[in-house]
C-alpha cells in the first residue's frame, strides 16, 4: 500500500509539470518503503534522489515561471529555498545518525499537497504560455538541469 497516492487534485494541467510531480510521489512512496524495511542504504539513496529530483524540477518550474514572466516568480523561488534548506537538515541530521524518517514523511506529503494546489496551480497559465512559445521543452529542462549539477 502506498504512503502517498496521486490524484486528478493535484495536477496543474500541465503534462510535463504533472508527471514530475507524479515522480516525487514515487520517490515519497519509495522512502516510506526504506524505511519500513529499516534500509538506511536504501533511505539514503532515496533521500539523495529526492533531493537532486526536487532540485532539477524547481530550477524547471523556475524556468517557466522566468520565462512566462511570472509576476510571483520571487516569491515561488524562495518557497522553494526554503523548503530545500529544510529538507538538507533533515539529510544531515540523517547522515549523523538521527531518525528522521518518521517525521520527514509527513512534511513531504502535507508539503508537496499543498504546495502544488495553491502555489503551482496559480503559475500554470503563464508556464502553459512559456511552453506554447516552444522556446522551452522536456529535452531543454534536461540540459539545463543536468549542467546545473556539474557546474
Amino acid at each position: 500500500m502506498s504512503y502517498m497516492h496521486w490524484d486528478s487534485s493535484l495536477s496543474i494541467g500541465i503534462d510535463i509539470i504533472d508527471e514530475q510531480h507524479k515522480q516525487i510521489v514515487d520517490y515519497i512512496n519509495k522512502l516510506d518503503t526504506a524505511i519500513k524495511e529499516h534500509d538506511n542504504h536504501a533511505v539514503k539513496y532515496v533521500l539523495d534522489e529526492l533531493v537532486n529530483y526536487t532540485r532539477s524540477h524547481f530550477y524547471f518550474e523556475e524556468s517557466l515561471m522566468e520565462k512566462g514572466n511570472y509576476p510571483h516568480f520571487a516569491a515561488h523561488k524562495q518557497v522553494h529555498e526554503s523548503f530545500t534548506n529544510r529538507i538538507n537538515e533533515y539529510v544531515e541530521k540523517f547522515e549523523h545518525g538521527a531518525e528522521v524518517g518518521r517525521k520527514l514523511l509527513p512534511i513531504l506529503r502535507i508539503w508537496l499537497t499543498s504546495h502544488i494546489k495553491r502555489d503551482d496551480k496559480d503559475y500554470g497559465p503563464w508556464a502553459t504560455e512559456a511552453l506554447e512559445k516552444g522556446d522551452f521543452g522536456h529535452q531543454d529542462w534536461l540540459n539545463k538541469s543536468l549542467s546545473s549539477f556539474f557546474e
